[in-house]
């Protein structure tokens, strides 16, 4: 088993991963003192399919698991079933020396952070991720959250997990269209990070994509590695942490803009990293074959290369809401190099207008 560590001092964590990992939750919990209830948080598809081995891990600890179950799906992350979530803890009489488990993908574990984030004040939580987005992004780093109708993750608090477990084989259960969408955050960290292992997802697309789990080892746990330092680094985005933003302004915009029904997140984000190396481009930082490149790897994915009735005013204006903008300024994350990218304010309309157009396609 590999150990990946988030080094943040007095709340530094483990990220366990392996195929089975999720035989080390017993242990985790019994190591972080776990007693009478532990919460386990998840939706309806990941619930279903895989419930019973959470049940037994969290059994095996020898606590009593309760089961807090949300439905599948970008549209259920919103505050009314962070409320439904609480009050199974106030019923389970959780306290604050009581342990959540975020048991989904992006969005569950996101839901049960915030929820264990504003419970009591606060009370611990670990990640068992099971989709690609989860295990490679969303379950590092602190971020929690819900959206609003108006503008993606704009209600959350920054709260540390206690540890993060990610069990390789969930990834085999996955539908192939939230296989995609997840690697799309993996070619991300390539272009921000490591050319390596944008060349790695470049020459290994076809095993990937044919659900070979012990292909996704590497960028796994590489993405895992490069979110651990820079979460390190900047823990609350004030600096270097916005590299991991690379195509999420103008995704968020994608996602709020189509009401969070059109597009999975990876969908969105890959929209925007489209959008955000042709604005690269249109700043002189990159050049063609630049965007080319970066392009088709995004493609070989499946992933989406254009929204033909993309609403540009409706995008421009809840990227504008996005939690990133500064007195209404919309801060970009732009490539440089493969593997190096750089922010910038000083961006025209006109700039983001043509980024955007070049998504919308015909």
């Amino acid at each position: 088993m590999t150990t990946v560590q988030v080094e943040l001092e007095n709340r530094s964590y483990p990220i366990y991963i392996d195929r089975g990992a999720i035989s080390q939750l017993p242990t985790v919990l019994k190591e972080l003192g776990a007693s009478g209830s532990v919460a386990i948080c998840t939706d309806s598809n990941v619930g279903n399919l895989h419930g019973d081995a959470i049940l037994s891990a969290v059994r095996e600890a020898g606590v009593q698991p309760v089961m807090c179950m949300t439905p599948a799906g970008e549209q259920s992350k919103r505050f009314a079933n962070v409320e439904s979530f609480i009050g199974r803890f106030l019923k389970a009489g959780l306290d604050r020396s009581s342990i959540v488990v975020a048991f989904g993908g992006g969005v569950v574990g996101d839901m049960a952070a915030f929820s264990a984030a504003i419970y009591m004040r606060g009370i611990r939580f670990v990640q068992v991720p099971t989709t690609v987005v989860a295990q490679v992004d969303s379950s590092v780093g602190g971020k929690t959250g819900v959206n609003h109708a108006l503008a993606k993750n704009i209600i959350g608090s920054f709260h540390q997990p206690s540890a993060v477990v990610v069990d390789l084989d969930f990834l085999s259960s996955l539908p192939p269209r939230e296989l995609r969408a997840g690697l799309a955050e993996v070619i991300k960290h390539g272009i921000i990070a490591d050319e390596a292992l944008f060349a790695y997802m470049e020459s290994n697309a076809d095993k990937i994509l044919a659900g070979d789990v012990e292909a996704m080892r590497y960028p796994v746990q590489r993405s895992c590695e490069i979110k651990a330092a820079v979460v390190a680094e900047d823990e609350r985005e004030h600096g270097v942490r916005a590299n991991l933003n690379y195509g999420h302004t103008f995704g968020h915009g994608v996602e709020a803009a189509s009401k969070y029904t059109k597009f999975l997140h990876g969908e969105a984000i890959a929209l925007g990293m489209r959008s955000a190396a042709a604005l690269s481009r249109d700043l002189g930082l990159v050049d063609a074959a630049f965007e080319q490149r970066h392009n088709a790897c995004l493609t070989q994915y499946e992933l989406p290369e254009s929204w033909p009735e993309m609403p540009i005013d409706a995008v421009i204006e809840a990227m504008r809401r996005d939690k990133k903008a500064r007195a209404g300024k919309m801060k970009f994350v732009v490539a440089d190099a493969m593997g190096h990218v750089v922010h910038r304010t000083d961006i025209e309309d006109s700039q983001v207008r043509s980024a955007l157009e070049a998504i919308r396609g015909s």
